[in-house]
């Protein structure tokens, strides 16, 4: 199986920049998005209605704001839409969808950058999510833009960047909790000491011509399935949004 992620910062936006061309060139079991940004009647219903995919589509409350869809070619087991929290859910920030061999999170965690309220929700959030995922009977694994860099390593400017959000030291220690809880970082485990791959850049300053970028965006499994992975790549020079999609191949 081959599944993809990516933050698309709007699905209206994205369909502009030849999206259609993209997902025909980059063929998946699962499409994952985060950011889409709107309802499903606000786009052509072929999109929404991926031929051969069963469609699942989670918008926030908020219009214009946050959002995650799913596709898939085989119809999951169980879908729910959101943590079972409403403070979490509102946002439309999460779908999780159950399929014979694992639960997949699909999820657009929190930005803490704006106030510490927002902070605090974010971490919140984090906490939730594990709980929930804690609770499968099933392996997990988890994708989207986690909002976070983990290691130096991952982030082109880590002094400059040590007291902004995205990468405190308070949301690297809840990613080493998530190791801690037996996941894996699917690209780690293959490019373990990898440097200058990033998932997201600024739109300012040509940040990304010049690869000033950050990783924030993963998939996450379960020990138990490692495996069964196969293969984990970031795609950084497939544009569309601020951020590049990501992917793995999965056997069973």
């Amino acid at each position: 199986m081959k599944l993809y992620s990516w933050n698309i910062n709007g699905i209206r936006s994205i369909l502009k920049k030849d999206f259609n061309s993209w997902l025909e060139n980059n063929p998946a079991d699962i499409y994952c998005l985060q950011e889409v940004r709107a309802l499903k009647e606000q786009i052509p219903a072929e999109i929404y209605e991926h031929k051969g995919y069963h469609c699942f589509w989670n918008p926030a409350e908020k219009k214009g704001y946050s959002g995650v869809a799913l596709w898939s070619k085989s119809k999951p087991l169980m879908v729910y839409y959101g943590l079972g929290n409403p403070k979490f859910d509102l946002e439309g920030r999460t779908i999780v969808a159950e399929f014979k061999n694992f639960v997949l999170y699909n999820i657009y965690f929190p930005n803490g950058a704006s106030k510490p309220e927002r902070l605090d929700y974010k971490m919140e959030f984090y906490q939730e999510f594990l709980k929930h995922a804690q609770a499968q009977v099933k392996p997990v694994i988890v994708c989207g833009d986690f909002n976070t860099c983990h290691q130096e390593i991952d982030i082109a400017r880590p002094k400059a960047n040590e007291k902004r959000s995205g990468f405190l030291p308070i949301e690297r220690d809840w990613m080493d909790s998530l190791i801690q809880a037996d996941y894996i970082d699917s690209y780690r485990q293959f490019n373990p000491s990898k440097v200058d791959v990033y998932t997201w850049w600024s739109n300012r300053g040509g940040a990304r011509q010049r690869n000033v970028g950050w990783r924030i965006d993963y998939f996450f499994l379960e020990q138990s399935l490692k495996d069964n992975l196969k293969k984990a790549e970031v795609h950084m020079d497939d544009l569309g949004s601020d951020h590049c999609p990501i992917s793995i191949e999965i056997s069973f």
